[in-house]
């Protein structure tokens, strides 16, 4: 499993990547392969504003339809339009090529209170 150190997780297995003032989100490399292969991704528009734990997409795979979660409440700025056309993207690149979406936080120290790489390690053994 891949687990970049650099970035935090939410227990719903979504990453987040500090940008300045903006982060970048998408799905772990463990979310990935417990789906199968991702068939089609459902994202919001560029201005929606999404809330932290509510569903703001979604990705379907093979096997089923699994909701995204916002790890953090912030307005859309940005959609990786590349998974319109890409959706295996998320199987080959999670952290690279399929990322979701980028996001103005409300409240950029909100990040500080997802998961270390370790702490998320420990969750995904657990389970």
């Amino acid at each position: 499993m891949n687990t970049p150190k650099e970035l935090r997780y939410s227990e719903e297995h979504e990453w987040v990547k500090v940008e300045g003032d903006k982060v970048r989100i998408g799905i772990t490399d463990f979310a990935q392969s417990e789906l199968g292969d991702i068939v089609f991704v459902e994202l919001p528009e560029v201005g929606d504003e999404i809330v932290a734990d509510e569903p703001f997409g979604s990705v379907e795979s093979v096997k089923t339809v699994s909701e995204l979660y916002a790890p953090i409440s912030g307005k859309v700025v940005e959609v990786n339009e590349e998974l319109d056309d890409n959706p295996e993207y998320v199987n080959e690149s999670p952290y690279e090529k399929a990322w979701m979406i980028v996001v103005e936080p409300n409240d950029i120290q909100d990040v500080e209170k997802l998961m270390t790489a370790e702490e998320y390690e420990e969750m995904v053994k657990e389970d």
